[in-house]
């Protein structure tokens, strides 16, 4: 099996400071969070931004002081969301690709999301794509449902996307796919050849899909956005949800990436261990 690339998602864009202390609500406190993951086993950082009072924003200075926070402590791979919050629009979604992350996610069709509609239409899947070649960023291809892989396809016959790519599995969300070993099976079945993959279960079933993934040979993704808890009624810190996932691997016998070596596999341009900012200026 490859090396496992551990994903995390420190922060995301429903999690209030409410409901943890552990929140990362400056780019300071995020560029903590990157330098205990990244010493915990993570490969690669998945940003949200917030302002300081915990709303979220998609402000693109906001989003440059927090590249440079997690510049600053660590080389993870740096992975812009382009999802942003339910109501931002996709000009403010796009808008912080112009500082030119290795990384960012593309979510692959429109999904009910709780109570309220994650849309992404085909018109704002291209115009995000469009941003992504412009700045040289690499996509991670976001999967809610079945259908997702198939408007993936679309785009690559449009000219949009290119396979192989690297596919996220988001499961679990109201709405979207159960997060099932069944239901993992039958995505990961329905990739092109040669993709790589990681799965995000939600909630109580972030582990147990972890464990599947890495008995699959598949990737992971864990942290606060998509779990909050390391045991039923304890609040967990992101490291310790990394620091779970690198020990179940090494009594798998499988490695886990560095950096860099993720890097390699996701096919990016390898990058120094060093602590400057990579990206162009807003």
């Amino acid at each position: 099996m490859d090396p496992l690339i551990v994903t995390v998602a420190p922060v995301g864009a429903e999690l209030t400071p409410e409901q943890t202390p552990h929140l990362a609500v400056t780019p300071k406190a995020l560029g903590e969070v990157a330098r205990t993951i990244r010493e915990a086993g993570a490969s690669m950082i998945h940003v949200h931004c917030r302002n300081d009072d915990g709303s979220n924003t998609h402000e693109v200075g906001r989003f440059k002081q927090a590249y440079e926070a997690i510049r600053s402590q660590s080389d993870l791979i740096v992975q812009f969301s382009t999802g942003g919050a339910i109501g931002m629009s996709p000009e403010e979604r796009a808008s912080v690709l112009q500082l030119r992350p290795e990384m960012a996610t593309l979510t692959c069709g429109t999904v009910n999301f709780g109570d309220d509609v994650f849309e992404n239409s085909f018109p704002i899947m291209r115009g995000i794509l469009k941003k992504m070649h412009e700045h040289g960023v690499k996509p991670e291809l976001e999967i809610f449902d079945k259908g997702h892989l198939t408007n993936a396809r679309r785009l690559e016959k449009e000219g949009l996307l290119e396979f192989p790519a690297h596919v996220d599995f988001v499961l679990g969300v109201p709405g979207g796919l159960d997060a099932t070993v069944q239901n993992l099976c039958d995505l990961v079945d329905a990739l092109p050849p040669g993709c790589t993959w990681s799965v995000a279960g939600i909630g109580r079933m972030q582990l147990p899909m972890a464990m599947a993934a890495l008995a699959m040979g598949g990737h992971v993704r864990v942290g606060l956005e998509d779990n909050i808890y390391y045991s039923k009624g304890r609040l967990a810190t992101n490291a310790e949800l990394v620091a779970r996932v690198v020990r179940l691997a090494e009594e798998l016998g499988r490695p886990v990436a560095t950096p860099d070596q993720a890097r390699e596999l996701l096919g990016l341009a390898r990058k120094s261990p060093g602590i400057e900012a990579t990206m162009a200026a807003p």
